[in-house]
């Protein structure tokens, strides 16, 4: 059914008028995402504020066939949160829903709700003594709900885990209005099928996540943040294994970045300096979370450097002095994609790779998109400690944007084969949206793809949820 004037002003009745928004201009900022790739329409945003009303516009869209786009900060990067140009698809946001229900320190748990801001659940946490480790870039708008249906990953999986490993259970519309609740409060529970996996990661194609219980952990008594300057990506692999080996489970970053990523950070972001003198091409990022003190944080930090030094890994070295310190050495990581644009056009990769395997795999990788594309700048960063990479190739000096840009299929598929023959993975943490729909059935196998398929037949018959969207 099209959205029709009647069917718009049933869809409206159920948030109020003020929360259902027609006019263009209130529309907007809906339809624009971070990378401006997915272009999209709609002549309505429903803004529910209560699990009952998320309930009751997911019936009336069964009943009627209207296609339901779930969108929580906008932050996704594949085109997840977007609607297709029809038109006829309606925008759920589900910023409103936005309270924190409780916090347990003791059980270190918290229930929140889809639209709270990650950074707001990370600060409600510290006040409370705990820590709620998943930390991205866009922590200040991305929202917990969207964390949940990407399964977003971020600097501190490596000792964390993603977003479906910090969370014990969910509250989930279904498309028929019927609500789930598997809001699990304990960490050991074997009563049949974990549901909650099938709607992580599923990108709002099966359902609505309106709450989860996540966890929290204590918060470290000491901090210790290095920034090191290396030869190459073999020796930074080495220097993750003395790392390992020192720190264990305190180790709660370790993050890779090239030479000409650090460039573009130091040119283009107000506040940041390269801390080292020297140049270097490669450098890494050690982040320490110690449970005992800030001085048993930054002995094992210079335990090991000082290895390191020895075999001769590092080349310069600097540890944080202060909180302040610590937050500028991050923020130069964290500045490293937005730095990208004033370079002109970036194809984008999000991969991860067996971690053994990252310096074979950043070598063959660049010989394939330097044949591809000579004079590409190839900006490969990312969680080496987890194997992610954010395998970015700015355009060359001088180059026509736009023709760089018409080429993302084809370098996508040039460096994607190369992942593959690694064993890795062609999304480690952005999604799957419309971005690399198409590429989904080169990488899962016929009967991965058929389970998939069935079980979005199973949940959403009526092909409302998110269509367009992962298969």
């Amino acid at each position: 059914m099209s959205l029709t004037p009647d069917l718009l002003a049933r869809f409206s009745a159920i948030v109020g008028e003020g929360n259902a928004l027609r006019n263009a201009h209130d529309i907007e900022p809906y339809l624009i995402e971070p990378r401006e790739k997915f272009g999209g329409r709609t002549a309505l945003v429903l803004r529910p504020s209560t699990v009952e009303e998320v309930s009751a516009i997911l019936k009336l869209a069964t009943e009627t066939g209207t296609a339901i786009v779930p969108q929580g900060g906008n932050t996704g990067l594949v085109g997840g949160q977007m609607p297709d140009a029809s038109g006829q698809q309606v925008i759920l946001s589900l910023s409103r829903l936005n309270r924190i229900r409780s916090i347990d320190p003791a059980g270190n748990l918290a229930i929140v709700e889809a639209g709270v801001i990650l950074q707001t659940l990370q600060e409600t946490a510290e006040r409370e003594g705990r820590l709620f480790p998943l930390s991205l870039g866009s922590e200040g708008s991305c929202q917990i709900g969207g964390n949940l249906s990407s399964n977003a990953g971020g600097t501190a999986v490596l000792a964390y885990g993603n977003t479906r490993e910090l969370c014990l259970g969910v509250e989930v519309v279904l498309p028929t209005g019927e609500i789930l609740n598997d809001l699990r409060y304990v960490k050991k529970d074997n009563t049949g099928y974990d549901l909650k996996d099938l709607f992580v990661g599923a990108e709002g194609t099966l359902g609505v996540i309106t709450a989860a219980v996540m966890k929290l952990f204590p918060l470290p008594r000491g901090k210790g943040v290095a920034y090191a300057g290396l030869a190459n990506p073999e020796d930074a692999l080495k220097l993750l294994a003395i790392a390992q080996s020192h720190a264990g489970p305190s180790l709660t970053g370790f993050e890779l970045m090239p030479r000409i990523g650090v460039e573009f950070s130091v040119a283009h972001t107000d506040g940041v300096r390269d801390p080292l003198q020297g140049v270097h091409q490669w450098y890494v990022l050690i982040d320490i979370s110690s449970s005992r003190s800030a001085e048993d944080a930054r002995e094992t930090i210079e335990a090991i450097l000082t290895e390191a030094y020895e075999a001769g890994l590092v080349e310069d070295a600097t540890i944080a002095d202060s909180t302040a310190q610590e937050k500028s050495f991050w923020h130069m990581r964290e500045a490293m994609s937005l730095a990208q644009k004033p370079e002109g056009g970036s194809i984008k990769h999000d991969i991860s790779v067996p971690v053994a395997r990252i310096p074979e795999f950043i070598a063959e990788a660049d010989e394939a998109v330097l044949d591809l594309v000579p004079g590409a700048r190839i900006v490969c960063f990312g969680h080496m400690g987890d194997g992610n990479l954010h395998y970015n190739i700015s355009q060359p000096v001088g180059a026509d944007k736009e023709a760089f840009l018409a080429r993302w299929v084809e370098v996508n598929t040039r460096v994607h084969g190369i992942v593959r023959a690694y064993r890795g993975s062609i999304s480690a943490e952005h999604g799957v949206g419309q971005l690399k729909r198409k590429e989904i059935a080169e990488t899962k196998s016929p009967v991965a793809l058929d389970l998939m398929r069935r079980i979005k037949k199973a949940f959403d018959p009526a092909g409302i949820m998110n269509p367009g969207k992962v298969l």
